[in-house]
């Protein structure tokens, strides 16, 4: 098992705050490029396609490499990993300012997953399972997932004003200054962690994994986690390009997923509380559940803009709220050791969903003028999901029940 690094002289409570911090800034940037879609398309004269697929392939690459991002976290410690990918998604960043056609487009985006990657909320959980105690990890977890949804808040609005003050290019090196600002904070998480000294063999990242993909409870975990992606890539991408196509003005977008980000804040925490009353895994299933009712919204109900923006709403309170109760179950499963890096493997299935929602959303609108077949798509994955995570067994491994971890 691991703990905090003897490094780390300040108090859990700053260090936790530090993390948040970084997944705020580094996700709410992630979570508002959908604000480019209009502006990039137009201006270099490439279809929703093309850029669906160079966001596609940011969330493919931020979950290709989020395993190995987790495992070197977990090994060396946050510090150094951090500050690198924030290098890479300043120089993401550029290449997506410097472009000139559809591949520097897709280059850029997968910079930016990579980079996303390692200062995300995937790759930081761990850490922040560590630094807390056992009976407080959810809601440490949780306080993380809020920090995502309140750092999706506050960009989304910034974002959309740099757009229109400055121009798309323009608000790219913004971003990028803003995005460099993360590496001091890289320092103060930068101990390795150490082992707890235990009469038992500390468990290698190879065995690890080999009991993580014979566990089918985690099997079944990364599947509807896979949905996850599917759902919240499609929406954070596509939505202000939606709205507009409906007629509503421009500024509807954008605040309609500021209202997903404050509703998020209250979501993650109530999902971060719900363990103390309901199984996590019951808990995933209504969420899933949850957000296939609300997507019905989207196809059958008139499209206004306090509409669009109260399921938005209402979506919210579902939207990271599964985060910490995942995350919360790799670590009852196979305890805190290597959380960071298997919990990427749970990850790589949500952005592998992430990369089919945001590039299938873009063919499909240039093949048919319409998003209707997304939201179809987008309720039965829903549906698929809460019934996937039903019949997990919410028990630890033999291994931990057998030893002290």
């Amino acid at each position: 098992m691991t703990t905090r690094s003897t490094e780390a002289r300040l108090p859990v409570w700053l260090l936790i705050t530090i993390v948040g911090v970084i997944v705020g800034v580094s996700m709410g940037r992630a979570q508002s490029m959908g604000l480019y879609l209009t502006p990039v398309t137009t201006s270099l004269a490439v279809g929703r396609e093309t850029f669906g697929l160079a966001m596609a392939m940011a969330q493919l690459m931020m979950g290709v490499f989020a395993p190995m991002s987790g495992a070197l976290i977990d090994k060396f410690g946050a510090g150094r990993v951090v500050a690198l990918c924030v290098l890479i998604t300043v120089a993401g960043l550029w290449l997506m300012y410097a472009a000139t056609s559809g591949p520097w487009l897709i280059a850029s985006g997968a910079l930016m997953g990579i980079g996303v990657s390692g200062t995300g909320l995937t790759a930081l959980v761990g850490t922040v399972g560590r630094l807390a105690p056992p009976e407080e990890r959810l809601s440490a977890i949780a306080s993380i997932g809020i920090s995502a949804g309140i750092g999706g808040f506050v960009a989304l609005p910034i974002m959309h004003l740099l757009i229109e003050q400055v121009g798309w290019q323009a608000s790219l090196l913004w971003l990028m200054a803003i995005t460099a600002l993360l590496i001091p904070l890289a320092r103060p998480i930068g101990g390795k962690p150490v082992l707890v000294v235990s009469t038992t063999r500390a468990q290698t990242w190879q065995e690890a994994l080999a009991e993580a993909f014979g566990h089918p409870s985690f099997l079944l975990l990364s599947l509807g986690f896979f949905v996850c992606g599917f759902h919240v890539a499609f929406i954070m991408v596509h939505l202000p390009a939606f709205t507009t196509d409906r007629g509503l003005p421009a500024w509807v977008g954008p605040i309609a997923l500021s209202a997903i980000g404050i509703a998020n804040i209250a979501g993650t925490y109530l999902a971060g509380q719900s363990g103390k009353y309901i199984e996590k895994r019951r808990g995933l299933s209504l969420i899933y559940f949850g957000r296939a009712f609300l997507f019905l919204g989207f196809l059958v109900l008139p499209m206004t803009s306090f509409t669009v923006i109260g399921l938005c709403a209402m979506l919210g309170l579902l939207w990271l709220a599964t985060i910490p109760l995942t995350s919360s179950l790799v670590a009852t499963f196979f305890g805190t050791t290597w959380m960071s890096m298997l919990f990427g493997i749970v990850f790589f299935a949500h952005q592998v969903g992430a990369f089919l929602g945001v590039w299938i959303a873009g063919r499909v609108f240039d093949t048919t003028k319409s998003y209707d077949a997304m939201w179809w798509m987008s309720i039965a994955l829903g549906l698929l999901a809460g019934l996937i995570n039903w019949p997990i067994s919410e028990r630890p491994v033999a291994r931990l029940t057998a030893n002290t971890v």
